[in-house]
């Protein structure tokens, strides 16, 4: 195995770089440069040297023994101040000694991964909790990268373990050895980890809404002041307004953050009858996203089709209040008016939402908890046929297993490693 290296710290300027080592030669390698041996496992302030021995920086070395370390392996961290000069001069130092080489985005997680420090939905959650921008999804992260929700689904497999173990055991033996009736535990069992299932599927959606951002679209007709509340809200120039029709042609994106909650708010192009070929592009892709999103603001002057089906979340506000005597549910992009109370009442909604928010909250995720749900149906039904049918229902537990197995990486998910890792920086 290589030992590796790399800026485990942000790039550019800071008072404090993080260099770390991982592998067999990691000790090794910090000695050579400290000129100086170091403990197995400690903290030690040292000159690091070339091979000439020219000073390159002094600073903490931190030695981990395998296999007490983040990687699972020997690990040295070099925190060495932060210049772009000192973190250069480091890590050519480290390529130059026999054995060790830069490691690959994500390698030294991979590494933790394959040496049992983590579970691949820990990967996952770290991963997002280095993306996390707003405290919901650094909540949410931080609860699956600690292996919350791998107890749960291990706690899952250990309950359907058990009950294939109670049918295996009435399969193998006779009745005078097997007197008791298992159905009952066996489908005590069954319904509690399904009906876990059941909410945990429910709550997916919303769990992926808040690692990627809850979507608000703006919609109305041609200079409704659909821009200028985008402006409004976002609080700078996001969107061109003008006084002509049919300015914004295109789905103009802004990410926000409404107490925690991570939101992108979306102006639309104009919904109107025009031939215009590229601004009709532009109103379907409008029709399209606005079908697509959490929430719609619909800005009106009157009665108005949108030929979108209004939600009961879907917020409906008079626009350019400022111009008019009558304020209620009216708002004003331009003066202000209203869009306090419209980022209160669209925060409401969507923390309301958050809070039916799982712990699962990837399409791989989906997949494998649908194809556990499934095999547990079957099971249950067919444990209603009595003890002749209980070799597949054994059968279909197993595959049940199998699925919730593929939640924390323990089965059938080489093919997404590279995929994974490849979102990570290379100091993870």
């Amino acid at each position: 195995m290589d030992t590796i290296f790399a800026l485990a710290s942000a790039p550019g300027k800071a008072g404090v770089a993080v260099i770390r080592v991982s592998g067999p030669q990691a000790r090794d390698a910090a000695e050579i440069l400290c000129v100086g041996k170091l403990p197995p496992r400690g903290m030690t302030f040292r000159s690091l040297k070339t091979a000439e021995g020219e000073i390159l920086d002094q600073g903490l070395i931190l030695t981990f023994e395998a296999p007490k370390s983040f990687t699972g392996e020997n690990v040295a961290e070099l925190q060495v101040h932060g210049s772009n000069a000192v973190v250069s001069a480091v890590l050519e130092a480290l390529g130059k000694l026999d054995g060790l080489r830069l490691a690959e985005p994500g390698e030294f997680t991979r590494r933790a991964l394959m040496n049992g420090r983590m579970d691949l939905a820990q990967v996952e959650g770290l991963a997002d909790l280095i993306d996390a921008e707003t405290e919901a999804q650094r909540s949410q992260a931080v609860k699956v990268m600690s292996g919350v929700f791998s107890q749960r689904a291990e706690n899952w497999r250990k309950d359907l373990i058990r009950a294939g173990a109670l049918l295996e055991a009435t399969i193998d033996f006779s009745d005078e050895e097997v007197p008791v009736d298992v159905t009952p535990e066996v489908n005590e069992l069954l319904s509690k980890v399904y009906d876990d299932l059941k909410v945990v599927s429910s709550g997916i959606s919303t769990a992926e809404r808040i690692r990627e951002g809850f979507e608000v679209a703006i919609v109305g007709r041609p200079n409704v002041g659909k821009s200028t509340l985008l402006n409004a809200l976002a609080g700078r120039e996001a969107a061109i307004t003008s006084e002509f029709e049919g300015t914004t042609r295109d789905v103009i994106e802004v990410r926000m953050d409404f107490e925690g909650l991570p939101v992108t708010l979306m102006d639309t192009a104009g919904l109107r009858i025009t031939d215009d070929f590229v601004e009709n592009i532009g109103i379907s892709r409008a029709k399209d996203r606005a079908r697509l999103a959490d929430v719609r603001v619909f800005l009106v002057e009157s009665d108005e089709d949108f030929d979108i089906e209004i939600m009961p979340d879907d917020i409906v506000l008079r626009s350019k209040v400022d111009l008019s005597s009558s304020k209620e549910n009216g708002i004003s992009g331009l003066s202000g008016e209203g869009v306090d109370a419209l980022v209160s009442r669209l925060t409401t909604t969507l923390k309301g939402r958050a809070l039916k928010a799982e712990l699962a909250s990837r399409e791989r995720h989906r997949v494998a908890i649908s194809r556990a749900m499934s095999s547990l149906s079957s099971a249950m039904e067919l444990l209603n046929g009595g003890p002749d049918t209980y070799d597949i229902v054994a059968e279909e537990l197993r595959d049940s297993s199998q699925a919730l197995g593929m939640l924390v990486g323990k089965i059938g998910v080489e093919d997404l490693l590279d995929e994974i890792f490849a979102s990570f920086c290379l100091g993870k």
